[in-house]
C-alpha cells in the first residue's frame, strides 16, 4: 500500500570484506543460488581469490581448504585461536563457564531472546545436536558479524536488540529458494555446546559486514545457508573451517611447486574487462549480472545442440571454464562433439565400472599428467596424487581423441584445472609444469632415489634433504650400512631393475615357476601371471604370478617350499621378502576390523625374490662350460602369491587391475555393497561375516572362471585385463 513503510533489511551486505565463492563440490545450481542471492543481496563478491577475506566453501576439512587456495596460488599460514581469543579477544581470563552460569542464574531473570553461542570446547555428540535442531529453530537473536571478527572494548559485552520477522516478501522467496546441496554435512564435526551471554543494543539495528584485518578465513556455506534462514548473522567460528594470514609463496617450492602446478590458462589469455577482479561498490552488481546472463546464453546454446549434456557439464562451462583460444579453431575442431558415452552421461566415478584400455586415443596427454602426479608424489601431495590419478584414469576411458576442453570437464573427475592443461598441452604441444619437473634438477634427483626398490617418496625426500645425498654414490658411500637389505639390493642391481622385462622371458619365469610348484605338491597345481603382463604391457618391471591348488591343505605354506626349491636349482639369488601371513591364520580370509588399517590391501602368503637364469653361463675359448665365469644374465624382481582356491578369483582380481582400478575397487565394495574387500576375500563391514562371491561353494574349473564370479557378485560387468589399464 501507498505511504506503507517498508520492513528494515536484516542483512547488509554491501560493505566489505570481499567474499569469494569456492567453487569445489558444488553443482551447477548450488553455485549460481549462492551468486545470484549474493547479488541481489548487494554483496561485494570477487572472484579473484587473492582479494577475498571470507571465503565460502563446500568443503570440510582444513586440509583441502589450505590445498585449494594454494591451487589459485594464494598461499596463508593459519592462526590457531583459543576459545578465549575468539570469544573476547586481548580480554583477561574469565571464569569457569559452570561457575558464570550459576552466578547469573542466581541474579537474572532467563531470557528467552538472548544469543546463543557456540562453545566449541564442547563434546555433544552429533545425534544430540541433530535432536535439539528437529526441536525446533534456535533463537540466537539478531547481532553482527563485527562482534566475532574485531575485538571488543571494556569488558566485551555486547547486546542487539531483537528485531523479529521484518524481511521482505522477496527475501523470504530468495531464502526458500537457496536450497545449497551439502554433500559432505554428514562428515561435519559432533556440534558444541551451547552457552549464554548478554549483549548491548548497538545502533543502527541492521547488520552490517565490516572489514576484517588481513586474515583470510573460510568458512562452511552453511553459514549463509543458515544466517538467511534465521535472517540474522550468525557467528562465523561456529562454521570456521580454517583461518590464515596472507603470506609469500615459500622459496623451497620455487622449483618444485611450480614445477609439480600447471599454469593456468586464464594467465595466458586476455581477460575481458567484465572479468577483470577489484571491482567495488555499485559495479559489482552489474558485472555480476552481466556475467550471469552472458553464461546463462552460452548454456541455453550449448544443451540446445547438445542436450544429452547433463546439468553438472552445463554448470562447469558456464561459471569456470576459460575460453578457447583461436589456434583451437585453427587446428579445424569440429564444434560438434562425438556421441558422449554411457558412463559419462550417468557421471559413473568408480574406474571398476567402465572400460579402460591400454592405448587410448589420448596418451600423450595422459603422458603430460603423470609427470605431473609423479610430482606431486615426490613432494609428498597425497591429495594431489589422488586427483591427478582420478583424472588420468577418466580421460583413459574416453574413447575419442579429445577435441574441446568442453569434453574434458564431462568426464567424472575432471575439471576446470586439467581442461587448462588441455588446452595449453594443445596450443604448445607440452604442459609447461611437466617439462619444468623433467629439467628440475631437486626432482630429478629425488626420482633417481624413488626409483630405488624399496625407497619410497618419503625415504627418497630424506636421502636429498636430511641426508644431502645426490646420486647413488653419496647413497653407497656415505649411508650404505644404514639401507636395509630390500634397499641395498636396489641399489646393488638399480639399472637391472629399471630394464622392462619382456614378455616371452616373463612367460619362460612363470613356467619354470610352475614346474616347481607341481614338484612341491602335485599336478593339479594352477598359475596365473598377472600385473602388467595380463593387462598387455609389451615389458613388465618384475613378474607377478599367483599360484593355487584346489584342495586347500595343499596351499598351506607352499610358497615356502616353492622358494625353497628355486633356490636348490639357482634360479634365486636373493629371498627379500617371505611372508606366510595367510597360512598363519589358517588360510581365512582377513577378518574385518572395525577400526580399519594396520594391514595393507593384501595379506596373502607372498614371497619377494631377485631372479637370474642359471642355465645361461658363457662358454670358455675351448667349448667348455667355463663354471667360474660370471653370469651376465640379468637379475630380475619376482612375486610370488599363493592363494586358496576358495577365494582365489579375490585374488586374480585383485592383482590384474591398475593401480587406480584397484582403488576405486575398494572404494565400490565399501560405499556401494558395504563390504571390505582385499585380495584374500570380502567381507560384510556389518556383521564381519565373510562373503562368498564364487558360487555359494560351487566348484570353479580355473583361476579366471573364480574371478568372473567375483565380479558377478559384485554386480559389475566383467572388464577383461586389458580394460583395467587405468595407470
Amino acid at each position: 500500500m501507498a505511504g506503507e513503510q517498508q520492513p528494515q533489511k536484516l542483512l547488509d551486505f554491501t560493505e566489505p570484506p570481499l567474499i569469494y565463492i569456492l567453487p569445489t563440490h558444488m553443482t551447477n545450481d548450488d553455485f549460481h543460488a549462492v551468486v545470484g542471492k549474493l547479488e541481489q543481496l548487494q554483496a561485494s563478491q570477487t572472484y579473484d581469490i587473492s582479494e577475498a577475506r571470507l571465503i565460502l566453501a563446500q568443503v570440510i576439512k582444513k586440509r583441502r581448504a589450505e590445498y585449494e587456495m594454494r591451487c589459485r596460488n594464494l598461499w596463508t599460514e593459519e592462526i590457531t585461536r583459543t576459545t578465549q581469543d575468539i570469544d573476547n579477544p586481548g580480554a583477561p581470563a574469565q571464569k569457569s563457564l559452570k561457575r558464570r552460569k550459576l552466578e547469573r542464574a542466581a541474579i537474572e531473570p532467563k531470557d528467552f531472546n538472548s544469543v546463543i553461542i557456540l562453545d566449541t570446547s564442547s563434546t555433544e555428540s552429533e545425534s544430540e545436536s541433530e535432536k535439539r535442531r528437529r526441536s525446533g529453530p534456535i533463537d540466537r537473536g539478531s547481532h553482527s558479524i563485527l562482534d566475532n571478527w574485531t575485538s571488543q572494548a571494556g569488558d566485551g559485552t555486547k547486546e542487539v536488540r531483537h528485531t523479529g520477522d521484518s524481511s521482505t516478501e522477496s527475501e523470504q522467496d530468495l531464502i526458500a529458494n537457496l536450497d545449497v546441496v551439502e554433500e559432505e554435512k554428514s562428515a561435519r564435526p559432533s556440534a558444541p555446546t551451547l552457552r549464554t551471554e548478554a549483549f548491548q543494543e548497538p545502533s543502527p539495528a541492521h547488520h552490517s559486514i565490516l572489514p576484517l584485518s588481513d586474515t583470510i578465513k573460510v568458512i562452511s556455506i552453511e553459514w549463509l545457508h543458515e544466517s538467511l534462514r534465521l535472517k540474522k548473522f550468525l557467528p562465523v567460528e561456529n562454521y570456521m573451517i580454517y583461518e590464515g594470514k596472507k603470506i609469500a609463496r615459500p622459496v623451497e617450492c620455487d622449483s618444485i611447486l611450480e614445477a609439480s602446478r600447471a599454469q593456468p590458462v586464464k594467465a595466458l589469455l586476455p581477460q575481458e574487462p567484465s572479468a577483470l577482479p577489484g571491482i567495488r561498490g555499485d559495479a559489482i552488481s552489474a558485472r555480476n549480472k552481466a556475467i550471469l546472463e552472458r553464461a546463462k546464453a552460452d548454456m541455453e546454446a550449448e544443451l540446445a545442440k547438445r542436450s544429452q549434456l547433463n546439468r553438472r557439464v552445463a554448470g562447469k562451462l558456464a561459471t569456470n571454464l576459460q575460453h578457447q583460444t583461436t589456434s583451437e579453431h585453427d587446428y579445424g575442431v569440429s564444434s560438434e562433439l562425438p556421441e558422449t558415452p554411457e558412463w559419462v552421461k550417468q557421471h559413473v566415478k568408480y574406474a571398476c565400472e567402465r572400460s579402460t584400455p591400454k592405448d587410448g586415443p589420448n596418451r600423450l596427454f595422459i603422458s603430460e599428467l603423470k609427470k605431473i602426479k609423479l610430482t606431486r608424489l615426490l613432494t609428498v601431495d597425497e591429495i594431489g596424487v589422488r586427483a591427478y590419478s582420478t583424472s588420468i584414469a577418466s580421460i583413459a576411458a574416453y574413447p575419442y581423441p579429445i577435441t574441446s576442453s568442453r569434453e574434458i570437464v564431462m568426464l567424472p573427475g575432471c575439471d576446470v584445472k586439467i581442461a587448462n592443461l588441455w588446452v595449453e598441452f594443445k596450443n604448445k604441444g607440452y604442459i609447461e609444469a611437466a617439462k619444468e619437473a623433467d629439467n628440475d634438477e631437486v626432482l630429478s634427483t629425488l626420482r633417481l632415489f624413488y626409483n630405488i626398490w624399496g625407497v619410497g617418496a618419503t625415504t627418497a625426500r630424506s636421502f636429498y634433504y636430511d641426508r644431502r645425498w645426490r646420486d647413488l654414490d653419496d647413497v653407497v658411500e656415505y649411508g650404505w650400512s644404514t639401507l636395509n637389505r630390500e634397499q641395498q639390493i636396489g641399489v646393488k642391481y638399480y639399472e637391472e631393475f629399471l630394464d622392462k622385462i619382456p614378455r616371452q622371458e616373463v612367460e619362460q619365469i612363470a613356467h619354470t615357476i610352475h614346474k616347481h610348484a607341481v614338484a612341491a605338491r602335485d599336478n593339479r597345481i594352477q598359475s596365473l601371471v598377472v600385473g602388467g603382463y595380463r593387462r598387455g604391457n609389451e615389458g613388465s618391471g618384475d613378474v607377478d604370478i599367483i599360484i593355487s591348488h584346489p584342495e586347500q591343505e595343499h596351499t598351506l605354506n607352499l610358497v615356502h617350499d616353492i622358494v625353497y626349491k628355486l633356490e636348490a636349482s639357482g634360479y634365486v639369488t636373493h629371498t627379500l621378502q617371505l611372508k606366510l601371513t595367510n597360512s598363519h591364520r589358517e588360510q581365512s580370509t582377513l577378518p574385518y576390523r572395525v577400526d580399519g588399517g594396520g594391514h595393507g590391501f593384501d595379506s596373502l602368503d607372498k614371497a619377494l625374490i631377485v631372479w637370474q637364469d642359471p642355465s645361461c653361463s658363457p662358454e670358455s675359448l675351448d667349448g667348455a662350460t667355463d663354471t667360474n665365469a660370471k653370469n651376465l644374465k640379468p637379475h630380475r624382481r619376482v612375486d610370488i602369491i599363493v592363494s586358496p582356491w576358495h577365494t582365489v578369483g579375490c585374488a586374480v582380481m585383485g592383482w590384474s587391475g591398475g593401480t587406480t582400478f584397484q582403488r576405486d575397487l575398494r572404494r565400490y565394495a565399501k560405499h556401494v555393497k558395504g563390504w571390505k574387500f582385499d585380495s584374500s576375500g570380502v567381507r560384510d563391514r556389518q556383521t564381519g561375516n565373510l562373503v562368498d562371491l564364487q558360487g555359494n561353494g560351487d566348484a570353479v574349473t580355473s583361476m579366471a572362471e573364480a574371478e568372473r564370479r567375483v565380479f558377478e557378485g559384485f554386480s559389475l560387468a566383467y572388464r577383461e585385463p586389458w580394460e583395467r589399464c587405468t595407470g
